[in-house]
C-alpha cells in the first residue's frame, strides 16, 4: 500500500540526489556514504516507505 505524497516524494528525491552527488564529489572513504541517497530515491519512485509503514505515518491522500 503506498503511503508516501506527492509533496514527500519530490523532497525526498531532491534529498536522495544530494546524499548521491557525494559519492561522486567526495573523495576517500566517506564517498560511499553518498550511496544512502539510493534509499530517499527508491522509496519516493515506489511511493512506499517502510519506515512510515512500522509507525503508521502516510502522506498520501486516501480515496473515500
Amino acid at each position: 500500500m503506498k503511503n508516501v505524497g506527492s509533496i514527500d516524494k519530490i523532497i525526498r528525491f531532491i534529498v536522495g540526489l544530494a546524499l548521491l552527488s557525494l559519492f561522486f564529489f567526495m573523495k576517500g572513504n566517506l564517498k560511499y556514504l553518498g550511496l544512502i541517497g539510493l534509499v530517499p530515491i527508491l522509496t519516493a519512485t515506489i511511493s512506499i516507505c517502510p519506515l512510515y509503514s512500522i509507525v503508521g505515518i502516510k502522506t498520501c491522500k486516501t480515496r473515500k
